[in-house]
């Protein structure tokens, strides 16, 4: 599987983290996210290019980070084939598959322990989107022009 990931400063310990995981998993990571510590950045610099990639079709999933994970699931969610999800608890993770058929995860890196997002994160991986009543409701969510 091919996962894009994006992180602004506050993720950037997630975003190794699951890189590392996801890698020995045998997925296949695009980095968008930032690289180095102790500089303060903007997250719409590194989540446009994470989403944009994914909105392409030239990735699976993506994983987005930042502080609360608000700003960056906005951010994500300006792009017409993306439904980013705010997931901060594997039952979170569950359903925004399940029902959403969300692509992307944005994950809060101030809220969520640490021991618990590699969890949170293959369970949004492997979790399979039921279709069904959730489908049209899911077709439903981008404007229509008028």
């Amino acid at each position: 599987m091919i996962i894009a990931i994006g992180s602004d400063h506050t993720g950037i310990y997630y975003k190794y983290s699951i890189n590392n995981f996801l890698i020995e998993k045998g997925h296949k990571i695009i980095d968008f996210g930032y690289s180095e510590y102790g500089k303060k950045v903007d997250y719409p610099d590194f989540i446009h290019p994470t989403a944009e990639f994914v909105n392409r079709g030239k990735a699976n999933f993506g994983i987005i980070i930042c502080g609360s994970g608000n700003g960056a699931a906005m951010t994500a969610n300006k792009y017409q084939n993306i439904r980013a999800a705010l997931v901060w608890k594997k039952e979170i993770a569950i359903l925004a598959r399940k029902h959403n058929n969300a692509n992307i995860i944005s994950l809060p890196a101030r809220f969520v322990d640490k021991s618990k997002i590699m969890d949170i994160v293959k369970i949004f991986l492997e979790t399979k989107f039921e279709g069904g009543r959730h489908k049209i409701r899911i077709e439903k969510i981008p404007k229509n022009p008028q």
